[in-house]
């Protein structure tokens, strides 16, 4: 992990999950995350936050939340996860019902519309930028590529239950991955 000006703190992380967690709309989050945490704070690497942001897409549930108690734990431990989930959750929770009331009054105003329409298109940005960050980072190699397109064409086009097809391309990935593993070692 890079040197960072200073360690996180159990409050500090609370607070900063709070202020993505208050500020994010309509998804992109991970992009946040990848900006305070990589970038600006460096409490983790590039490479440490895209593993935690493969296992959190990787486990059920919201990938943000995942992500929240990844990257708690891996700083601070089961307490640093805790406050991760708490933070990202509970104030943006509390903040959705009120502007969902807000809304239900200024919801008739095209203006309302516009606001959440530009939103939109921010949260669109940020998770462009969230798939293009691996593709740059990661080799190239054909078998990767196969099982991508396989993927593609399986769930896209051919509409096969997306459970199956993870299951046989996820098998099919770890075993490519383990025998070049295996032939480097």
């Amino acid at each position: 992990m890079p040197d960072a000006a200073s360690p996180p703190t159990h409050l500090s992380l609370f607070l900063v999950f709070c202020r993505i967690g208050l500020t994010s709309f309509g998804g992109g989050i991970s992009g946040w995350l990848l900006r305070e945490f990589v970038q600006q704070r460096r409490w983790l690497s590039e490479e440490e936050f895209l593993n935690g942001l493969a296992l959190s897409q990787a486990f059920p549930g919201v990938n943000v939340s995942n992500m929240a108690i990844w990257i708690g734990y891996r700083l601070l431990g089961t307490w640093g996860a805790l406050l991760s989930l708490l933070g990202i959750i509970v104030p943006a929770a509390f903040l959705i019902v009120g502007l969902a009331a807000v809304f239900s009054l200024l919801q008739r105003y095209p203006l309302t519309h516009v606001a959440l329409t530009g939103a939109g298109a921010a949260a669109i940005g940020f998770s462009l930028n969230m798939a293009v960050l691996p593709i740059r980072r990661v080799p190239r190699r054909a078998g990767p590529v196969a099982v991508m397109v396989l993927a593609f064409v399986a769930v896209g086009i051919l509409r096969w239950p997306l459970p199956w097809v993870v299951l046989g391309l996820g098998t099919a990935s770890v075993a490519m991955a383990y025998r070049r593993l295996g032939r480097r070692s």
